[in-house]
């Protein structure tokens, strides 16, 4: 599996099997296997313990109501594309393998 975090210009972080399409020796666009919106959630902590680095994520299906797996995305709605941290990878992938979809992760 080819894991990414992409940045669309609608300002979602898309994290999916991240595959180029092709076509003439030109990416055409992109197909996102399972791809799923990144969040960042709030945690709430107590003063003493306001030094801890750590944020929740959530992962949410990127489109609710479809049941299709693999999604096209066209090239001129990309910013980037990048490699995710470890953590957020694995993460990702025990959820599309059916692990609970709010964890959190601690930067070090």
């Amino acid at each position: 599996m080819s894991v990414k975090l992409a940045l669309l210009k609608s300002g979602e972080t898309i994290i999916a099997d991240i595959k180029e399409l092709i076509s003439e020796e030109k990416i055409c666009g992109y197909l996102f296997k399972d791809p799923h919106v990144l969040t960042l959630t709030e945690s709430i902590y107590l003063a003493e313990q306001a030094e801890d680095d750590s944020v929740g994520v959530t992962f949410t299906p990127w489109i609710m109501f479809t049941n299709d797996k693999e999604i096209p995305v066209r090239p001129d709605w990309m910013v980037t594309i990048v490699e995710p941290a470890k953590e957020i990878k694995k993460l990702y992938e025990e959820k599309v393998n059916g692990t609970d979809s709010e964890v959190s992760f601690t930067e070090e």
